[in-house]
């Protein structure tokens, strides 16, 4: 089993270069499918769920080539419609499918999706918006069986919490259904914007982006395009609590810092020194005393859709808060099985305690925590022992670490071009 190696206690000094994001790369990928051509993606990170992505669409009749970060993918015909339990077992996005093929062929079956044991994540959005549209659905066997008699034909949708990959699903397969279709209650998040500039690419008409209310008005057709996927917020955020931890200077190249207001005010609140700038994102801990760590206050957190406190930087926060000057309080309001990683930041001498929804986090100073051995439990839980490994004292590794290599493009490389010292084993 592979795993990571960290022995702790190092700043971190220099730049790293933003991957693109993993969750809009995805829907993006899944988008080609609506239309038959060259499509071209810029900035399309290397892990292990774009490469799953890639072979479904391969699967389903599909052909790409990658070059370096650019994915060209032909979906000029479909042989499948089928997404395989083998294949996307480990790949919630492989949802991401239904709306595309449902779109295109007027059927899909697609394999329950799998992912993070993160909570029950239901694709009842899903299935119910397609019903608006016209679609018949059956659950049987792990699988959704979705089929339309005719054309998809608009329809009115809201959902009782915003959900990113509902929306996402419901507009690739609106955007060519017979009239118009509105989207209430919709996810806000920056990867749906994504989503929304590749398809206007194509010829889609949607209103309302970046808001809560959107309406796509179907057309004939759509045609194969060009797009960039944008940074990855959550890889950005990652790297500044890492700082936090560690303490140092280090610039984030190609991020975005609009895109992680709700963080940076919490983080700024901890003591980290935030700079926005032309080329990236800037984030060091002032000098105490000679020292490039400072002390760290501790912040409560909530985690709320987009723009709030992402859920997918909870973990993170968590671990930076075990090196907290007193108690913080951590609320996950989105998934309710989101606090795995708190026994294994225990055994690093975390003095943390869960309360229903709410993590209890008794910050006992830097140097508090000491290596360990710990085992990941999803990709984000993968990285706040990261970031605990790197701020600790003594050796920490890291077992199941496909994880947090379905999500973090070459993060040991990149942690140690910034000076960590940690490395990958394989065995």
């Amino acid at each position: 089993m592979d795993t990571l190696v960290i022995d702790g206690g190092m700043p971190l000094h220099g730049e790293v270069r933003i991957s693109g994001a993993k969750n809009a790369a995805l829907p993006l990928m899944a988008a080609t499918l609506l239309a038959p051509g060259d499509h071209v993606l810029h900035n399309v990170p290397d892990l292990r769920d774009t490469r799953t992505m890639l072979s479904l669409i391969k699967t389903l009749g599909g052909d790409w080539v990658r070059q370096g970060g650019t994915v060209r993918i032909n979906t000029d015909t479909l042989s499948g419609a089928e997404a395989p339990y083998d294949l996307v077992k480990t790949m919630r996005a492989s949802v991401l499918v239904l709306g595309p093929l449902l779109s295109r062929a007027g059927y899909a079956r697609v394999s329950l999706p799998g992912g993070c044991a993160i909570g029950t994540r239901p694709i009842d959005y899903h299935l119910k918006g397609f019903e608006r549209l016209g679609v018949q659905t059956d659950l049987a066997q792990g699988y959704v069986e979705a089929r339309v008699k005719d054309r998809l034909r608009g329809g009115v949708m809201y959902f009782d919490a915003p959900s990113v990959t509902g929306t996402e699903n419901l507009l690739m397969a609106a955007v060519c259904a017979q009239g118009t279709t509105l989207i209430q209650n919709a996810a806000r998040e920056p990867e749906v914007g994504n989503l929304i500039d590749m398809l206007t690419a194509m010829g889609a008409h949607i209103e309302g982006k970046d808001t809560d209310t959107l309406t796509v008005h179907g057309v004939e057709r759509l045609v194969a395009a060009e797009t960039s996927v944008i940074p990855d917020r959550i890889e950005t955020g990652t790297y500044m609590i890492a700082v936090a931890a560690c303490g140092g200077r280090v610039l984030l190249r190609d991020s975005l810092s609009q895109h992680l207001v709700a963080l940076s005010e919490k983080l700024r609140r901890c003591g980290l020194i935030i700079e926005e700038r032309q080329d990236g994102i800037l984030v060091f801990c002032p000098e105490v005393a000679g020292s490039s760590l400072c002390a760290l206050e501790s912040v409560d957190i909530t985690t709320q859709p987009y723009p709030g406190f992402p859920t997918d930087l909870q973990a993170q926060f968590m671990a930076l808060m075990c090196m907290g000057e007193g108690t913080a309080i951590i609320h996950e309001t989105i998934f309710e099985n989101r606090f795995m990683h708190v026994a294994e930041l225990n055994r690093m001498g975390a003095d943390i305690t869960i309360e229903g929804s709410r993590a209890v986090v008794r910050g006992c100073g830097r140097g508090s925590l000491s290596g360990a051995p710990v085992m990941a439990t999803d990709l984000r839980a993968s990285a706040s022992l990261a970031i605990a490994g790197l701020a600790a004292q003594g050796t920490t590794t890291i077992s199941r670490i496909y994880h947090l290599e379905r999500g973090y493009e070459n993060m040991a490389g990149k942690l140690q071009a910034l000076g960590a010292n940690i490395r990958r084993i394989s065995g």
